[in-house]
C-alpha cells in the first residue's frame, strides 16, 4: 500500500491510523472537516497531504493533483454524541456521505473502500458477537452504519472496488472523546477526583486504538493485494481484543496502574436504559484474513495514555 486517504481523521482511530500508515511509509491523503478544531492534531509533516473536505463536499471534491491511491479508509460520521446518536435524518444523511466516498474513492484510483462500522449495529446480545451475529441496531446510529455498510458494499461491487465493512468495539487511546469511560478515567485519578461508576458487571473486551488501526493498515494491504483480496473482499470483520473480563476489573486493574489505592464509587452510578451488559466478540475471521492480533496490553495502552495525559 503505497498511498492511502482517511475521512475522520482526527478521532481516536484516525490519528492512531495516521500514525501506523507512516510507520510503513504509506502516503496519507487526510480530509479534513471545515473549522474543526481538531485539525491541529493532524502533523505538518512529510507524507502527510491535508486537505479541507468536509462530509458534504466529498461529492465534488477535486484532488489537489494526479496522484492515485490504493485504500480509501472511510472513518467520517456526524452525530456520534448525545441526542444526535437518535436522530434518523442525521444518520440517513450519513449513509449518503459514505456513498459519496465511495464514489471519490473509484475517483482516486482506489482498489479497496475500508468502511469503519461499529458495535451498535448489533443491538444488545448475550454471547460473542461474530460477523454472523444478527444485527438489531436499537438507535438511528447503529441502524445508519448498518444501512452504509450493505449500501456502499453494493456501490463498491458495481464499481469492480474491494469493500472490506468493520465494526469496531471498545477502543482506547489518544485523542478519544472527552466523556468516553476510560478517557474520564485516566484524567480523574490524574487529578485526584473521586469517581462514581455503575456495579462494573458488565462483561467488556477493550482494545488499543494502536491495535485498531494495526489491523486496520493490514486489512488495507490484503484488500488492496490483487492476489490476496478474495480473502476480505465484500465481508465483514471484528476489531476487537477478542478477550472478556468484567469492567470493573478493566477500571480497577486502571486504578490501581495509575493512582493506587484510589477509592472508587461502584454502584453510585446506576445503569443506563437498555444498557448493554455483555460487549465482546470473537476476532478469528479477522485474523484469518490478514494474520492480525492484538499485542497492546491493556496495562501497556494505559500506561501510555496516562503518560501523554500528564504531558497535555
Amino acid at each position: 500500500m503505497k498511498r492511502a486517504v482517511i475521512t475522520g481523521a482526527t478521532g481516536v482511530v484516525g490519528t492512531a491510523l495516521i500514525n501506523e500508515l507512516r510507520k510503513q511509509d504509506t502516503e496519507v491523503l487526510v480530509l479534513l472537516r471545515e473549522g474543526s478544531p481538531h485539525n491541529a492534531r493532524i502533523p505538518d509533516e512529510p507524507g502527510i497531504m491535508k486537505c479541507i473536505c468536509s462530509l458534504e463536499k466529498m461529492a465534488s471534491f477535486s484532488p489537489p493533483d494526479e496522484r492515485r491511491y490504493d485504500v480509501f479508509y472511510h472513518l467520517g460520521w456526524s452525530g456520534t454524541k448525545g441526542p444526535d446518536r437518535f436522530d434518523p435524518r442525521i444518520h440517513t444523511q450519513n449513509v449518503f456521505y459514505t456513498l459519496d466516498a465511495v464514489d471519490l474513492a473509484e475517483r482516486l484510483g482506489c482498489k479497496c473502500f475500508i468502511g469503519a462500522g461499529s458495535q451498535a449495529e448489533y443491538g444488545r446480545h448475550d454471547e460473542r458477537l461474530t460477523p454472523d451475529t444478527p444485527t438489531h441496531p436499537e438507535n438511528a446510529y447503529g441502524a445508519g452504519k448498518l444501512a452504509a455498510g450493505h449500501m456502499s458494499r453494493l456501490a463498491a461491487s458495481k464499481k469492480g472496488m474491494v469493500h472490506i465493512w468493520t465494526r469496531i468495539l471498545s477502543l482506547y487511546g489518544p485523542n478519544d472523546g472527552e466523556r468516553t469511560l476510560i478517557t474520564d478515567l485516566v484524567s480523574a485519578l490524574l487529578e485526584g477526583r473521586h469517581i462514581s461508576t455503575t456495579k462494573g458487571e458488565q462483561i467488556w473486551d477493550y482494545l488499543s486504538a494502536a491495535d485498531a488501526a494495526r489491523a486496520l493498515r493490514m486489512l488495507g494491504e490484503t484488500g488492496s493485494d490483487d492476489s490476496l483480496c478474495q480473502k476480505a473482499d465484500g465481508k465483514t470483520f471484528l476489531i476487537a481484543s477478542g478477550k472478556e473480563r468484567t469492567l470493573r476489573s478493566y477500571i480497577e486493574e486502571l486504578r490501581d496502574l495509575i493512582a493506587p489505592g484510589a477509592e472508587i464509587g461502584f454502584g453510585e452510578k446506576p445503569y443506563a436504559e437498555k444498557q448493554v451488559m455483555h460487549l465482546t466478540a470473537d476476532i478469528s475471521e479477522t485474523t484469518k484474513a490478514c494474520g492480525w492480533v492484538p499485542e497492546i496490553s491493556f496495562a501497556d495502552g494505559i500506561r501510555d495514555m496516562a503518560s501523554r495525559t500528564e504531558t497535555k
